[in-house]
């Protein structure tokens, strides 16, 4: 199964031009949904008159070798290990479902745009990463899904609660879950086989509804919080701070109740 190239099968039946077109359509989808929601919240204009804003109350100017030092080390540190959720069982169900959904992206692509002609031979590789990173979207996304999710935790929620927020993250587990089980049927080489027909539907019907739920999910954070995190960095070198005042020289005081439970709250 790992070894397997789904969509090299699926070509023996569908021309290949449909399959590219498939993934072409779902790029488009994701641009247009990112576009409009960005028109609608005005995400845009908000990120840059807060930033000419705080260019105003900068303390200092900085040059380009320090911006570009600052960028860097937010891609590295903050945006590539989500440092910002601490350490912990939150930020390892993160890395696992982020990477885990950027090799199967990948490899879907090249899989799809490379080896799935006729007189192409798929290398072991890139079907292995399509498969190492579906298992890897779903163990953090379950993971996160089923006990790490904060309003069930801190709020008492039942896990089977589900809002629009939820989308995302239940869309991409859909597509990674009805993937592996649709390259498991499909590599056991039965004839007169239903079952990799229905989880090939399946995965098709939850890619549609990923990348065309755009707009209603949270995909678009994916695109534009990396922008934030590098102005948050950026104005804090400059002593602009996003016009927040400076941190108080003084010792935190929680009072006695916050020893009344255990940390559970994000």
């Amino acid at each position: 199964m790992m070894t397997n190239n789904p969509f090299a099968v699926l070509a023996e039946t569908i021309p290949s031009v449909f399959l590219q077109g498939f993934v072409i359509t779902m790029l488009s989808l994701i641009v247009i949904g990112t576009v409009i929601q960005m028109i609608h919240h005005k995400n845009i204009t908000y990120f840059f008159n807060n930033a000419k804003k705080a260019k105003l109350s900068a303390t200092r100017e900085l040059g380009a070798g320090e911006t570009t030092a600052i960028i860097a080390k937010t891609i590295v540190h903050d945006i590539a290990t989500t440092s910002e959720l601490g350490a912990g069982k939150r930020r390892v169900a993160h890395v696992l479902g982020m990477y885990g959904t950027i090799l199967f992206w990948v490899a879907t692509v090249v899989l799809i745009f490379s080896y799935t002609s006729s007189e192409s031979v798929t290398p072991n590789f890139w079907s292995m990463m399509w498969h190492v990173g579906a298992i890897m979207t779903c163990v953090g996304g379950y993971w996160f899904w089923l006990f790490l999710r904060v309003d069930v935790l801190a709020e008492a929620h039942p896990w089977y609660r589900i809002i629009k927020a939820d989308l995302f993250v239940l869309t991409l587990l859909a597509c990674a879950t009805f993937g592996l089980a649709w390259s498991y049927t499909q590599s056991l080489n039965l004839e007169n086989r239903w079952d990799d027909k229905v989880f090939l539907t399946l995965y098709i019907l939850s890619n549609i509804a990923l990348f065309g739920g755009v707009y209603w999910s949270k995909f678009a954070h994916m695109i534009y919080k990396p922008g934030a995190a590098i102005q948050k960095n950026l104005a804090e070198a400059d002593g602009s701070r996003d016009n927040l005042p400076p941190f108080a020289d003084a010792p935190k005081q929680f009072g006695l109740g916050i020893k009344r439970e255990q940390p559970k709250h994000y």
